[in-house]
């Protein structure tokens, strides 16, 4: 009987599992979604969401923690400036699995895991980009337009 044996084995050795969950927080983290199966992602957020509640408290002691999982110190350093910050007030949740269908090859369900929030930070960024792009097609079409003039 497996009485109070928590956790997914994701029919993996030892070593190989914790690679495997190790690289997911660790993508997840840098990319703030990663689409995956969903016994992968179940696995995954309890351990996602410990990494960010390990950047709420911002001490030298959780900065050792984060660094021992996870694999980049890129990873590590968005952990504790950006996340941790972004999640500050949220008690919490701060993931969401969502199911997108079969895979074709093997059948298996996939998933999006991702942080709670990164469609917005990715909409402002994506309406930042597209307000940069008009401002220097306006700027062009001027320089343009006083360029034509002094031809003449």
């Amino acid at each position: 009987m497996r009485h109070r044996r928590g956790g997914y084995k994701l029919k993996r050795d030892v070593g190989a599992r914790k690679a495997l969950l190790k690289t997911l927080v660790t993508n997840v983290i840098e990319n703030e979604r990663v689409i995956t199966t969903v016994p992968k992602a179940k696995a995954i957020k309890p351990l996602v969401e410990h990494m960010i509640t390990l950047a709420k408290r911002d001490t030298l002691h959780s900065r050792r923690q984060a660094a021992a999982f996870l694999e980049t110190p890129a990873a590590v350093k968005k952990l504790f400036e950006k996340l941790g910050t972004r999640f500050g007030q949220r008690q919490g949740g701060y993931t969401r699995v969502v199911r997108l269908g079969w895979r074709k090859g093997d059948g298996a369900e996939q998933a999006i895991i991702e942080l709670v929030g990164s469609e917005l930070v990715r909409r402002a960024a994506d309406r930042a980009k597209r307000r940069e792009e008009r401002l220097k097609a306006i700027r062009e079409g001027r320089e343009g337009e006083a360029g034509a003039g002094e031809e003449e």
